[in-house]
């Protein structure tokens, strides 16, 4: 029975464990199995008999009887003396199975074969959250604060599953306390060593569309089909959907009246400005609505560099450019162009990189980088706006101002 009593002891693991009792028995099996090939050297010679009805396992070695004194392998041959001990008529040269107890092990092997138990236990369990997770990368998931650090938010789910929520995968505005539940989507499960690392993120543009999924009746049924999602996290993005029906405006039921659909995809995205563009396959008319509300009056597309040059009235272009950039840098990245803007009208402008030889490159970099590469362009914006715009210091920007206007006053 003291068998018996041992595995009963084990079995309370699969209780609170993702693992059901036939699977804990071949554990066992496998653990102890381990167990007699440290002890005998092998286990060849030893049968496991699991019940795992009744929870019982049984241990027998098998020897063949020899003559005393003539036993050259004690795990493999027992002398006639000793086996008539077992059975009185035994004979030399037959099999003899002899049941082993657990504490023919010793204490040591006993305590060994436990934690081994658990650690396999463990093991099996991680391998399952590896796989249910892993399914799910890309769909969203919510769990709830348990604990915030300096670079990393720690995160439990209803089943005890750590989650890690990495300060690069949280919207610049997000502020999290214990207890909190927070939604992102599952962007990557790894195993790391024997455990598995789930890292959830809210910048993740499948973030957006998963949501667009959830609160769109018309998105989740299919009617309506996200195309692209481009994000800058907390601040701006733009969405091109599309309906094979027509009678469905994708625009209108993904923004809802006054708002009332997209509303609640904005609070959760901490307030993100979200540009949601009927797509279309024609490159022209796609350029164009990815610019809104900028109007354009004509374009020149390179479609084997992928490049566009963009032509508008000088007050259309700040709404094309965007605050910090982010209208043009996205409507870049939806449509898959480099998008160049210029001037229609304003004959006399010159090239910021003609300055060269006055302003340093790196500088040149910062205006180009929110859409300002010439003098004019510079020169048309506000010196607040420009410090709020690019990386450059006020100091620094004033300087370039009286470069470039000595340019026009010469």
């Amino acid at each position: 029975m003291e068998n018996l009593a041992l595995i009963e002891s084990f079995s309370e693991f699969k209780d609170d464990k993702l693992i059901d009792r036939v699977t804990l028995m071949a554990i066992l099996e496998e653990v102890f199995r381990n167990t007699l090939k440290r002890k005998f050297g092998t286990d060849d010679n030893f049968d496991i008999i699991i019940n795992p009805d009744k929870g019982d396992l049984e241990i027998w070695r098998n020897r063949i009887v020899v003559k005393d004194g003539e036993v050259e392998d004690e795990n493999e041959e027992i002398e006639l003396t000793e086996a008539r001990k077992i059975e009185p008529d035994f004979e030399v040269g037959e099999d003899v199975s002899e049941e082993v107890k657990l504490s023919d092990l010793g204490r040591r092997s006993i305590l060994s074969l436990r934690q081994n138990l658990i650690a396999r236990i463990h093991e099996h369990d991680n391998t399952i959250i590896y796989k249910q997770f892993i399914e799910m990368v890309g769909e969203i998931y919510t769990a709830e604060v348990h604990h915030v650090r300096n670079r990393v938010v720690i995160l439990i789910d209803d089943d005890g599953n750590e989650i890690i929520l990495p300060k690069d995968r949280q919207i610049p505005s997000d502020f999290f306390r214990k207890g909190d539940s927070v939604r992102g989507v599952i962007e990557s499960v790894e195993l790391k060593g024997a455990k598995p690392s789930i890292v959830l993120s809210r910048t993740d543009p499948k973030f957006l569309e998963k949501l667009f999924e959830q609160e769109i009746p018309e998105v989740f049924d299919g009617l309506i089909t996200v195309k692209k999602v481009v994000r800058v996290p907390g601040e701006k993005a733009k969405v091109a959907v599309d309906s094979y029906d027509d009678r469905i405006d994708p625009v209108g039921a993904c923004v809802g009246m006054k708002g009332s659909r997209i509303h609640g995809i904005v609070r959760e995205l901490g307030n993100e400005n979200i540009d949601v563009i009927n797509f279309t396959n024609n490159n022209q008319l796609m350029i164009t609505r990815a610019l809104s509300p900028a109007k354009i009056t004509n374009m020149t597309i390179d479609e084997e560099k992928k490049t566009v040059e963009v032509f508008m009235d000088p007050s259309e272009v700040s709404k094309a450019i965007g605050r910090g950039g982010f209208n043009i840098r996205l409507a870049g990245q939806l449509t898959g162009y480099e998008i160049d803007v210029y001037r229609e009208g304003v004959e006399e402008d010159v090239e910021l990189t003609e300055f060269s030889d006055e302003i340093e490159s790196w500088v040149i970099e910062e205006f180009r980088k929110v859409g300002l590469d010439t003098a004019k362009s510079v020169l048309e914006q506000e010196v607040s706006d420009l410090v709020k715009r690019t990386d450059l210091e006020e100091e620094t920007i004033v300087e370039v101002r009286n470069i470039l206007s000595a340019e026009f006053s010469s």
